[in-house]
């Protein structure tokens, strides 16, 4: 019995970890540009850390889970950029 509780207790633990690694960063930005037609938004953003980016102004993809609705060219945003499908894509938006 005693062995089955340690396995649960260790199982447990490294799943937690494990979800805590995939947690997504967010960066800030201010968005310079929005083209929602072609799915784009230019951003001044920080350092992108999980892509090893230094801070600088670049066009990034706009995401499907991204509401292109409530990006407004001029506000300070906090977003989580990846690459999809080799792209760089704003994945996130706060």
């Amino acid at each position: 019995m005693r062995k089955i509780i340690k396995m649960a207790v260790a199982t447990t633990l490294m799943l937690a970890l494990a979800g805590t690694s995939f947690a997504a960063e967010f960066t800030k930005g201010k968005i310079k540009k929005l083209d929602e037609k072609a799915g784009k938004v230019t951003i001044i953003h920080e350092e992108l850390k999980n892509l090893e980016m230094p801070a600088m102004t670049m066009v990034f993809r706009i995401g499907k889970g991204v509401d292109a609705a409530k990006l407004k060219e001029g506000a300070d945003i906090e977003f989580v950029a990846d690459r999809v499908k080799g792209k760089i894509t704003v994945t996130e938006v706060k």
